[in-house]
């Protein structure tokens, strides 16, 4: 019998400990948007596991760590996705995992000039991303949840903008057929949004952003959680036909 390759989550980091008591992690937000599938989910902690050579496919978490500090494990993490990028493995990159994602197959990575990106926003996406298997579904304007700092600064050669609005370029990116990253969350649903931003009140205070009205335009965002769908789909497409 042959025996079946795990989807796997890839935990880049932990969100805030008072936001897990109440809903969950990253991984269980993930797992959830993903849906039922006929693939076995794995969570792997790349600080501590080993990452399997020949995975389904891959999602990678964000992370409250800085892909520019270039820690030990995130550039074995960069060079393992690069490998798997070859073997046209499906890879998706979310936040920390994005902008992981561009710099190990040759983007790089910048502190944002404007600062902060937090709340729902809306994005645009390009006339690139109509027909995507990923993102193909998105309409030319939609809400997205974020928080980030960091950015793609430039992207990897060959890649191909799929989404981006007036603060942040690279919002969605594919390279080739097998890899995406998506600088905004689909993973989040309000409660994580909120989340965040009263756990950043004080800092965001602080950079004369106005948590309070933050919190006032948060909103489901249930165009861009569909992505987790359709990677999802995607991967049981793929491996089924293998």
């Amino acid at each position: 019998m042959r025996r079946l390759k795990p989807l796997l989550i890839v935990r880049a980091g932990k969100t805030f400990p008072a936001i897990e008591a109440k809903i969950g992690d990253f991984p269980d937000w993930i797992a959830a948007g993903l849906g039922a599938l006929s693939v076995p989910l794995e969570v792997v902690d790349p600080q501590s596991q080993h990452l399997p050579a020949e995975p389904s496919g891959v999602v990678i978490t964000g992370s409250h760590a800085m892909v520019t500090d270039r820690e030990g494990w995130s550039e074995a993490v960069a060079g393992w996705l690069r490998g798997l990028v070859e073997r046209k493995i499906p890879v998706l990159g979310i936040c920390y995992g994005h902008q992981l994602l561009a710099q190990a197959l040759g983007g790089s990575v910048a502190f944002h000039p404007g600062g902060i990106e937090i709340g729902t926003v809306r994005i645009r996406s390009t006339a690139a991303c109509a027909g995507d298997p990923v993102l193909g579904h998105l309409p030319g304007i939609f809400p997205a949840q974020v928080v980030h700092r960091q950015s793609v600064a430039a992207l990897p050669p060959g890649a191909v903008v799929l989404a981006a609005n007036d603060f942040e370029i690279h919002h969605a990116f594919r390279f080739g057929q097998s890899a995406w990253g998506v600088q905004f969350h689909p993973e989040f649903s309000t409660a994580a949004m909120k989340g965040y931003i009263a756990h950043l009140a004080e800092d965001l205070a602080a950079e004369g952003r106005d948590p309070t009205s933050l919190d006032a335009v948060i909103e489901p965002t249930p165009d861009s959680a569909w992505i987790l769908r359709a990677f999802g789909s995607l991967v049981e497409d793929r491996y089924i036909g293998t």
